[in-house]
């Protein structure tokens, strides 16, 4: 088993911005754990739905955008996978999705189909305003506190993002600038002691003291994905996770250099920095199992 991507390596910065063009074909991503991703989230929305899931009903048409450059991609892209009879989308290993169900909108139809979680914001006199998300899987961040907010106020917690700061304005601009023929992604990336999906908890809280002995170390990346919709104008967030023990980097062929930057990286960020990741208070832990896995010592 190998992690599918290594932001870690220096390439993606956890709180840098990195954003570069995407390739549609990447847009989605798909692999063996779709059918539990996919029964986590009927499970989250059947037991907290006011917890993974906002949006008002002005956003409703640009959901429907969403369903609409969602479909035709799954079926083009993974037909082993996706079928489509009358309206129902038939997913292999995972339930279906009945788009006539009316109880649901669109965006929220959209998210039983990937593993993706799905965020929509939207242009406004104030700034780009987070306006409808399904949110099963957060990286310590709760939607109910963000839905409505601009973005400059949900990244107001983040080191170096609040509203006024450079990586602000940036972020603003890489918003503005967005075409809808040239999507976008960056990576991200946190270390918890779990491998729990729905961590609606608070920035550092990724070590809850709830373990006892050797802590385990779980890696948390977040490929990240931007689509601009070409009717409504308003823009598409994707947030994949793929949680992998930290074991795996053993696995390697590079291992030592890829440890070697990993390190280098933990050690490079600031105490704030590291404090918001929950990891200032491990960091030294943290760095000697990583070189114990990539270097075997």
């Amino acid at each position: 088993m190998l992690p599918k991507h290594t932001p870690f390596d220096g390439s993606s910065h956890p709180f840098g911005i990195g954003v570069r063009p995407l390739d549609l074909i990447h847009w989605i991503e798909v692999d063996d754990k779709l059918s539990f991703y996919l029964k986590e989230k009927h499970r989250l929305m059947h037991e907290i739905p006011h917890k993974v899931w906002a949006g008002d009903f002005s956003s409703e048409a640009a959901q429907q955008e969403v369903l609409e450059l969602l479909i035709p991609h799954l079926l083009e892209h993974f037909p082993e996978t996706y079928s489509q009879s009358g309206n129902v989308i038939s997913i292999a290993g995972a339930p279906s999705v009945d788009l006539d169900d009316i109880s649901k909108p669109p965006l929220l139809h959209a998210a039983l189909l990937v593993q993706e979680d799905l965020v929509l914001m939207r242009k406004t006199p104030e700034g780009w305003r987070l306006v409808a998300a399904s949110l099963c899987f957060p990286s310590s961040w709760i939607l109910r506190e963000k839905i409505g907010k601009v973005m400059h106020d949900v990244h107001a917690p983040v080191p170096g993002f609040a509203k006024g700061t450079r990586n602000a304005m940036m972020i603003e601009r890489i918003f503005d600038n967005l075409q809808v023929d040239l999507p976008a992604e960056r990576f991200n990336w946190s270390v918890y002691n779990d491998a729990e999906l729905y961590h609606a908890d608070r920035a550092g809280e990724h070590f809850p003291d709830r373990h006892k002995g050797e802590t385990d170390y779980f890696l948390r990346i977040e490929h990240q994905t931007l689509r601009k919709l070409p009717k409504s104008g308003d823009i598409l967030f994707g947030i994949r996770i793929h949680i992998d023990p930290l074991e795996v980097l053993s696995n390697r062929a590079d291992r030592i250099e890829l440890g070697e930057e990993f390190v280098r990286t933990v050690n490079e960020m600031t105490v704030d920095q590291a404090t918001y990741k929950g990891l200032e208070e491990h960091r030294e832990e943290l760095i000697n199992r990583i070189t114990k896995v990539t270097q075997g010592s």
